[in-house]
């Protein structure tokens, strides 16, 4: 291929090469996580794999809107996968015409995926103390398991954190003097604190207490019971299952943090700090759980002025 404006031999350029240089990108200048990354290679090899493309000249509308067609009918996507597929895709090729790969974004003009709005799956508050229990009196083989789990699973509960943050937690990260968690980079690269309750503290020293008899001294809050390193997202998911078939309950750690932050507004918590304790970048993301909270809104309702006697009356 001849540039005739630039007199030059214009070799095409391999998709696989430029999108390599734009998982660089996203890593060392936009500092996304490995968790952000593999999503975008799976994304854009399943595109290659479809469409096969090889050269981001061949990349055009058609075969884009013939991967989403594909996805849709045979696949069976839901509408949260198109519309990772769709974000993730447009990031990439946005990242292209930055570089001067491409002219135009063949995602423009494909209609962006919607979601239906349901609202997140929860706890009762009477199902989040009988899974504490349950977490705290089942028969472990050391006593170390109990206490350690119990705080584990308290920290889901009342602290509301994702499970990738429980996991990097770091020993110098909780504060019990300050009653403070420190949450170093959580998702979107963000630090915040999340202050700790009373019940979680009590919590959390009878672990600290159990965790020093030990002699642990791993860097991570949550340690092993074996060895002196910290505990797996591999056990973190054996124990979550063996939690589950212990209490019937089909809960996610996801859903642990719904009902964090449901029980939150239940007991009065106002949206802009419990945005900021779910580390939530636009509050919008938060308000979902006004409608989750039953018992939220029918706190609101009451607030109706012909709720009063002494209106109705007069």
């Amino acid at each position: 291929m001849f540039d005739v404006q630039k007199g030059i031999a214009v070799f095409p350029m391999n998709i696989q090469l430029s999108a390599q240089k734009f998982y660089d990108y996203s890593i060392y200048i936009k500092g996304y996580s490995k968790h952000t990354i593999r999503r975008y290679k799976y994304v854009i090899d399943f595109y290659c794999k479809i469409s096969g493309v090889r050269v981001l000249e061949e990349v055009s509308q058609e075969n884009v809107r013939a991967l989403f067609f594909y996805g849709r009918t045979k696949r069976q996507w839901s509408s949260n996968t198109a519309l990772v597929f769709y974000k993730s895709l447009l990031v990439f090729f946005r990242w292209c015409i930055g570089e001067g790969y491409i002219s135009t974004n063949p995602i423009v003009g494909i209609e962006k995926i919607r979601i239906e709005q349901k609202l997140p799956q929860k706890l009762t508050k009477q199902n989040a103390l009988l899974l504490l229990e349950i977490v705290e009196n089942y028969p472990y083989k050391d006593k170390f398991l109990r206490y350690r789990n119990h705080a584990l699973f308290s920290m889901f509960i009342h602290a509301g954190l994702r499970k990738n943050e429980l996991i990097h937690l770091k020993y110098s990260d909780v504060d019990m003097e300050n009653m403070t968690i420190f949450i170093r980079q959580g998702k979107g690269s963000k630090d915040r604190i999340i202050p700790i309750s009373e019940t979680l503290g009590q919590t959390l020293r009878r672990y600290l207490e159990e965790r020093k008899k030990y002699n642990k001294t791993c860097p991570e809050f949550f340690a092993s019971l074996k060895n002196n390193t910290g505990f797996t997202e591999n056990g973190l998911k054996h124990l979550v299952d063996q939690i589950r078939n212990t209490t019937r309950m089909r809960f996610s750690i996801h859903e642990l943090r719904h009902t964090f932050a449901t029980l939150l507004l239940e007991g009065g918590c106002d949206i802009y700090s419990l945005a900021k304790m779910m580390g939530h970048s636009d509050i919008k993301t938060t308000t979902i759980y006004l409608s989750a909270s039953v018992e939220h809104l029918r706190s609101q309702i009451t607030k109706h002025s012909l709720n009063k006697a002494e209106d109705r009356y007069q």
